[in-house]
């Protein structure tokens, strides 16, 4: 990392720079910065370090979630903020951008000589990702008590550490995790700024959007179980190889949900087991991520079509859903209002998601957005111009200063 000493950096651009050595994945290329890693830890001290260098007071909930308030925490704040952690091989961008954004507005508001009326807080979610443990935004989750923390405690990484005992040596106490009704309601308004994750903006000519909604997404587990045994002593014909209707279901899932207009269906991890080069696989796990406006008919079908597959192999499946996320429709009058303050900037819909989704059940939430010319992201190619990201933090800090002057957004207001 980066040295931070001295006076911090103000703009988004220099603040994500001095992130760029931490989580590098040397194998998949990009970052895998998974909660309470060594990456992730080292994220969360260099951002405690710079909020306290802002005068920011910091605390970390039962959760584990960073929160670094400007003034008193109390009711009606203005909060905004994103992740640090990644997807295996992720991107600079997604996640740290919201937080380095958020950074780089109390600096501007600072500079342009203003004193919130309203408390102000930046914070920092865990395990947006759900790289470690398998269930997205599980930090804002836990926090609004959408995902119960019994659940949660029985997660396990692929190492097999339960979630409880990540948190425990991370500092907190597992008894404690759960819903904190009394600090979700301090928020009044949520403002969360993320990188891109598509092309709608490229062609749009400008650096900024806002978030209109996301679509409802959800992700599920396949278990083929078949008979495990010897590569070279086990005749083709005498097999029941988990490893076929696997990948019977790959190929099913993008053609079933090419054919559902709107959806989005993906397998990004197979996990076989024992895993040798030279065994038939025992059980194969498929992981199974669905996302449109008819997932439950795709994860039927899907279903369906593995089951097939499994029985002609001689082998079982068991589906099991890990999380499911509705669609979400951003607040219309935070939204139109946050278009309206930053010039007319257009509403984008997206298909991924986010924690200030996760909040949107609880208190009005806008997103804004910054363009990536690739296109791509979840991946090292994702990218933004460092024009465009301080333009992302200017546009906050527009943001964040009137509603922390009262701006009455939100709510059907």
């Amino acid at each position: 990392m980066a040295d931070v000493t001295g006076t911090p950096e103000t703009s988004a651009s220099g603040l994500l720079a001095d992130l760029a050595d931490v989580g590098r994945d040397r194998s998949r290329g990009g970052y895998s910065r998974h909660v309470f890693d060594t990456a992730e830890i080292d994220l969360r001290e260099w951002f405690a370090d710079q909020a306290r260098r802002r005068g920011l007071d910091v605390e970390h909930d039962r959760n584990g979630n960073l929160w670094a308030w400007w003034g008193a925490p109390g009711p009606d704040a203005v909060v905004t903020g994103s992740h640090l952690d990644s997807v295996p091989g992720g991107g600079a961008f997604d996640g740290p951008l919201g937080v380095v954004s958020a950074l780089s507005a109390v600096d501007i508001l600072r500079e342009r000589g203003a004193a919130p009326a309203k408390p102000l807080a930046v914070v920092v979610f865990g395990e947006e990702e759900g790289g470690r443990f398998g269930v997205p935004c599980l930090g804002s989750r836990l926090l609004t008590g959408s995902l119960p923390a019994e659940k949660a405690l029985r997660l396990r990484d692929p190492e097999g550490i339960t979630f409880a005992d990540a948190a425990r040596r991370g500092g907190l106490d597992p008894e404690r995790i759960g819903a904190d009704p009394e600090l979700v309601g301090r928020i009044g308004r949520f403002v969360e700024l993320h990188v891109e994750q598509g092309r709608g903006l490229i062609d749009l000519g400008g650096p900024v959007a806002v978030g209109s909604t996301v679509i409802a997404h959800g992700r599920w587990r396949l278990t083929f179980a078949g008979q495990g045994n010897h590569a070279g002593a086990t005749p083709m014909d005498d097999r029941r190889d988990p490893m076929l209707p696997a990948a019977e279901t790959v190929a099913a899932v993008r053609r079933i949900a090419s054919s559902v207009p709107g959806t989005r269906a993906t397998v990004g991890r197979i996990t076989p087991n024992p895993g040798g080069t030279n065994v038939i696989a025992s059980t194969v796990d498929v992981w199974l991520d669905a996302r449109g406006p008819d997932t439950a008919s795709v994860v039927a079908d899907v279903e369906a079509a593995a089951r097939a597959a499994a029985e002609a192999e001689g082998c079982t499946v068991d589906l099991r859903e890990e999380s499911w996320s509705d669609e979400v429709v951003f607040d219309a009058a935070l939204r139109d209002a946050v278009s309206a303050e930053l010039g007319g900037v257009p509403a984008l819909p997206t298909g991924a998601g986010h924690d200030a989704a996760v909040l949107a059940a609880h208190a009005p939430a806008a997103m804004l957005y910054v363009r990536n010319p690739t296109g791509v992201s979840h991946a090292p190619e994702e990218y933004a111009e460092d024009s465009d990201v301080d333009a992302g933090a200017e546009a906050l800090a527009t943001v964040l200063a009137r509603l922390s002057e009262g701006a009455d957004w939100g709510a059907g207001r």
